[in-house]
């Protein structure tokens, strides 16, 4: 129990860490800029930050989220994206120890966290965490056997497959585009993941996700643009960690009528 404390401890730091950059991937890939440089500074002054202004969460709590440079507002996002990562990288340690497994689950839900967050704030899912996030996916599963390789493969075809053919039936009916294409890549890198069965579970899980939310503001007249990624993003977390139990008691369910 302490070693496994102690190890949740220090991913959680790491997660912190990650989480910083992970900020930079959310602003920066959106407006296809490079994450690399030039470094980070204030978007209302300039203020170049130091090293101890960009200390995950602390520097934030520190600076009582104002810019040293100008006083400006730092958004909320920052420290709760990095906190949201701690918590991923802690939780996967404390869960599967230092283990190929909590590596895996460790960048699958940062990847949709990321992925969440620029889709909420752009309507745009980046091609780096979809493309970038499927060929680590399939370099992981390669890592765990050729089942596991043939597994992600099969997972990520019929990912990509089903949500295209979505995207082609509602364009059809709808007479414009219903899916776009950041969505269509998404679920190829989560069929990496979680296997076709959870790249089902993950799309049912999604529109139910949106449905409960947008579906109260239809009825009452405000029209808004949803972004799917958004709840994909949702539903391929909760397939990824409860996705096994939830398809047992669906069978045990069907079974049992």
């Amino acid at each position: 129990m302490a070693h496994n404390a102690l190890l949740a401890g220090i991913a959680a730091v790491f997660g912190a860490v990650i989480g910083s950059f992970l900020n930079v991937c959310i602003v920066r890939w959106p407006a296809e800029q490079s994450v690399v440089s030039p470094r980070s500074r204030c978007p209302s002054c300039g203020y170049q930050l130091a090293w101890f202004d960009i200390i995950p969460i602390l520097s934030w709590l520190v600076l009582r989220g104002r810019c040293r440079g100008c006083q400006a507002a730092i958004g909320r996002l920052y420290p709760l994206v990095e906190l949201a990562t701690a918590a991923i990288f802690a939780f996967m340690a404390w869960r599967h120890g230092l283990s190929l497994e909590a590596a895996q689950g460790a960048f699958f839900l940062t990847v949709l966290l990321g992925i969440a967050m620029t889709d909420a704030r752009k309507y745009l899912i980046p091609d780096e965490f979809t493309l970038g996030g499927l060929v680590v996916g399939l370099g992981l599963a390669a890592a765990g056997g050729a089942g596991a390789l043939v597994a992600a493969l099969i997972g990520g075809a019929v990912g990509f497959g089903l949500l295209w053919l979505v995207g082609w039936l509602g364009t059809l009916a709808f007479k414009e585009e219903a899916m776009g294409g950041g969505d269509i890549k998404m679920m190829a890198m989560v069929g990496a993941f979680v296997g076709w069965q959870g790249v089902l579970l993950t799309i049912f899980l999604g529109a139910l996700s949106g449905t409960l939310i947008f579906l109260p503001m239809a009825l009452r007249g405000k029209k808004k643009l949803v972004p799917f990624g958004v709840f994909l993003a949702i539903g391929a977390m909760l397939s990824y960690l409860v996705g096994p139990a939830l398809i047992e008691w669906y069978r045990g369910f069907v079974g049992a009528a």
